[in-house]
């Protein structure tokens, strides 16, 4: 059958199966559930739709098998590095799944999320991914009548909305006070964002550090997403309470690069007299001069394990309602 022949406007299922060779359902399945097709059939098939210039009305096809083949994952934001590599690995496996992933940002109010949930479920998806384990009552309650599978990452509950994959912030907190003890330091400073997720890490190390007996010199709340300049005028306001040598926690990598970096311009010498440590394992504490201590956080198997978590849910089979992922601390020049 010949493109030529056919306005892809009227092109039918139909059409579509005989210029593959293959039963219209088979083509359906390509569309809705390839996952139930061969890998020969449903190239075979993909390149007659594309041939043919076919257009599934995926709509109506959502609403007569009550699948949209849509999932929503909402974040905070893109402006930080640290959400990209979940959300890239979770987005290519359920691609390869057949499933369409929409972005949705909700800043770090609760307001911005309850209104973007209640917004993203009028869409009817399959499934959301969402970020952190804090939420209002009032989406709960929204989620859980929903009947839509639910996945949480970057984050950790003991009683999470539906399944969870993240860590423990506190817990991470605390191995940086533990890590920083171990060589010897007694005093600290702790810069962190104002999010549930930074105030959590802070909280951690803050707890730590009183249960070693180190001295709390310094203590500021930055917005959130906090940047390079945040860290900058952080440690400016803090410099003169500084001791001989102290220990810092920034609760990102901008804001630790920013803290680096002001202290090379105030003559505070890094890391005998600041010694600096970051969060994220960002491209700019491998690059920084001097490097940084940092925290690492698998992003990339946290997002494949939420993919594979959530396809299983919708397959009806039975998943952990909470997986843990490891971090750990990279130790390099500044600490």
């Amino acid at each position: 059958m010949s493109s030529r022949s056919i306005n892809s406007a009227t092109v039918k299922i139909t059409d579509v199966a005989a210029a593959a060779g293959v039963a219209p359902m088979t083509v359906s399945r390509v569309i809705n559930t390839p996952e139930r097709v061969s890998a020969d059939t449903a190239q075979r098939v993909r390149e007659a739709i594309e041939r043919l210039g076919y257009v599934p009305n995926l709509i109506a096809g959502g609403l007569s098998s009550r699948r949209s083949r849509m999932i929503a994952a909402i974040v905070p934001t893109v402006a930080s590095p640290m959400f990209s590599a979940p959300v890239q690995t979770f987005t290519d496996v359920l691609g390869e799944a057949g499933y369409h992933v929409m972005l949705g940002l909700s800043g770090y109010g609760q307001d911005g999320e309850d209104a973007l949930i209640r917004a993203v479920l009028t869409r009817r998806p399959d499934g959301m991914l969402l970020t952190g384990a804090s939420h209002s009552e009032a989406v709960r309650r929204l989620l859980r009548d929903a009947g839509v599978p639910v996945v949480e990452i970057w984050d950790t509950s003991d009683t999470p909305t539906d399944m969870l994959v993240g860590f423990d912030h506190a817990e991470l907190g605390g191995a940086v006070a533990d890590y920083f003890h171990a060589q010897g330091h007694t005093d600290f400073a702790v810069l962190a964002a104002s999010d549930p997720r930074a105030a959590a890490r802070r909280e951690g190390f803050v707890r730590r550090v009183r249960q070693h007996g180190g001295h709390l010199v310094a203590e500021r709340t930055l917005p959130a997403p906090s940047g390079i300049m945040d860290g900058r005028l952080a440690l400016r306001d803090i410099a003169g309470d500084l001791g001989p040598r102290t220990a810092l926690f920034g609760s990102s990598d901008n804001v630790a690069f920013g803290v680096i970096t002001e202290a090379m311009r105030l003559g505070i010498a890094v890391p005998q007299r600041l010694a600096v440590c970051g969060f994220g394992d960002f491209e700019i504490s491998r690059s920084s001069e001097p490097p940084f201590t940092t925290v690492s956080v698998d992003g990339a198997e946290m997002g494949r394990v939420a993919a594979a978590n959530l396809l299983a849910r919708m397959r009806g089979a039975t998943v952990p309602h909470r997986v843990l992922v490891p971090f750990r601390i990279i130790c390099r020049a500044s600490a």
